[in-house]
Formats: C-alpha cells, structure tokens, sequence
C-alpha cells in the first residue's frame, strides 16, 4: 500500500520550529513581520491571506493585512511597496495573486526589496536560487524539499521529473531537486510523448494546473508522487471521473457541491511507493515555509 505523505504533520513540525526561532529573535529585542496586501474581494484570496494572518499570530510574526480595491492601479501599488520596503519593522512583503488585470504584476513584484521577498519571485533572488547561493526561495517548492527530506524520501542520485514550468513552482522546484544532487527533467504541457517520460521518474511533482492531468499509465510504479495542484471541481460528471465510489468525497461533495483534486488523478496513487494527499499535502507547506522564510528574512536583514 502507498504511504500517504503527511503534509499537516510535517507543516505543523516547521511551524514549531518558527515559533521557536521567533522566541529565540524576541530575546534579542526583535520581532519578524510580514505585510500582506491583498487587491479586491476574490473569494479564495481573502481566506488564503486570513489563514496567512492567523498563522502569523500563532507562531509570534507581526503582521499587517493591507487591503486595496480592485480598481487599484499600477503607479499606488508600487507606492505603497516603496512604502513597506522603508517599513523597518517589515521583514516580508506578501502581494497575494492573482492581480486585476489592470495592474502590471512583474512591476509590482519586482519593486519588493530582494531582502524582503518572503515569495522568492524577485529576479535577482531566482538568480541566486538557480546559482545555489543563499536566497529566499518560492515557498511551494520549498515545501516540497521539506517533505522529501522529512519522509526521508531519497532525493540524491533519483531521477526527478517536474511536470509544469512556472516562475513560482515548477521552474524553482527543478533548480532546489538538482541542489539536491536529483537528475532533473523539466517537462510541460508541450512535451511529446509526455507518458514516456514521467514514467521514468522516481519522483513525479505534478505542478501544471490542470485536475487529473497525470494518469495512471503515466506513473511509473513505487514511484514518489508530489501533487502541487488544487482545482475544484463542481460538475457531477467529473467528479466520478476521479472519485466514483469515493463513499467520502461524494458525502463531501453532496454537502459542499465541490471537492478538491490535484494535477494526479487519484487512481495513480494506488501505484505510488508514497505521495502527497489532495487536500492535506503540499498546500498546508505552503503558508508554513512562508512563516520561515519571513524568519530567515528577519535574521538575513541583521546579519545574524
């Protein structure tokens, strides 16, 4: 039987060890802190950012929520970066995406401090992650490493294959896999033939937004599976297509009508040697590693 990869215990373990970390910073007459400013009233970014506010008292961060109407521009959100990169009891700055159309998101990331860059998007913390030097890195991929190192899952001498090429996931997991001594394939919505490939990886991360895009016969198997993805789905006819006598998703769904999948069909999981769960994996390490992050920030700007 696969072995279901703990994303709430592992999460929970890191937090601990930043409400210990900020203890220790708070003897030294330092508090980290984190401003997240959130655009507009989407739904799902406004309970994201609260967990990420909540989370912040629990392990002892300042934070400060920022909230700015969707007719935002691009000219008042790079003021009021400028205007947190001053803040000195600032540490991380958090621009909760998506963005309204309107606004020119690269500039707007780009003009956070690289110091303060809890998300790791600035360019010139890429540069540093893809040279292997020090930097904050993105915390999904982050989180990913944490939960191979934690599940004492082999990372050295395997063949990892990432399946998505973005700035935040895939592209920065494929450079923290090979830091790790992995042989890494980065492989996308392009590749040819792409069921060949992923069935050659000992660890798949699925991270191309897509629900259910890696199918069993593309999983080779015992194979370590990392799923990135969160879709909801709401129509019945796909819901079966992945969960059809799931006795407790479809008490779920009949409840909430929606349930949450990742990029790996659910059957490939009974193929795994191990993987991460949809809800429950990867997600919760994401708000974790930001908590660190904002930490390490804190202590990178004092040089401690």
């Amino acid at each position: 039987m696969a072995r279901i990869l703990d994303g709430a215990a592992i999460a929970a373990a890191i937090k601990q060890e930043v409400a210990e970390e900020v203890r220790a910073l708070a003897a030294l007459g330092i508090r980290p802190g984190l401003a997240a400013v959130l655009v507009g009233s989407v739904a799902a970014s406004e309970i994201y950012v609260r967990n990420k506010v909540r989370i912040c008292a629990e392990v002892g961060i300042y934070s400060d929520l920022i909230t700015r109407p969707e007719t935002v521009t691009t000219a008042e959100l790079l003021e009021l970066v400028a205007s947190l990169n001053a803040r000195e009891e600032i540490d991380g700055i958090l621009i909760q995406l998506p963005l309204p159309v309107q606004v020119d998101v690269k500039s707007v990331l780009d003009s956070i401090l690289p110091a303060k860059d809890v998300d790791g998007l600035h360019p010139l913390n890429a540069g540093l992650l893809q040279a292997g030097r020090t930097a904050l890195a993105p915390c999904t991929p982050a989180g990913v490493i944490e939960i191979l190192k934690r599940s004492q899952i082999p990372i050295s001498g395997r063949h990892a294959i990432v399946v998505g090429r973005s700035d935040l996931v895939g592209k920065p997991a494929a450079m923290l896999l090979l830091h790790q001594n992995a042989t890494v394939t980065i492989c996308h919505s392009k590749t040819r033939d792409l069921g060949a490939i992923t069935r050659q990886a000992d660890i798949l991360v699925a991270a191309i937004g897509r629900a259910g895009f890696i199918t069993p016969e593309m999983v080779k198997p015992e194979a370590t599976l990392i799923d990135v993805g969160i879709n909801r789905i709401t129509e019945r006819a796909e819901f079966d297509r992945f969960f059809a006598g799931n006795a407790k998703r479809e008490a779920a769904f009949a409840k909430n009508g929606s349930t949450l999948v990742g990029d790996i069909h659910p059957k490939a999981f009974e193929l795994a040697g191990a993987y991460t769960p949809v809800p429950g994996g990867v997600g919760l390490l994401t708000t974790a590693m930001l908590m660190a992050n904002t930490v390490r920030a804190a202590k990178m700007r004092r040089g401690l």
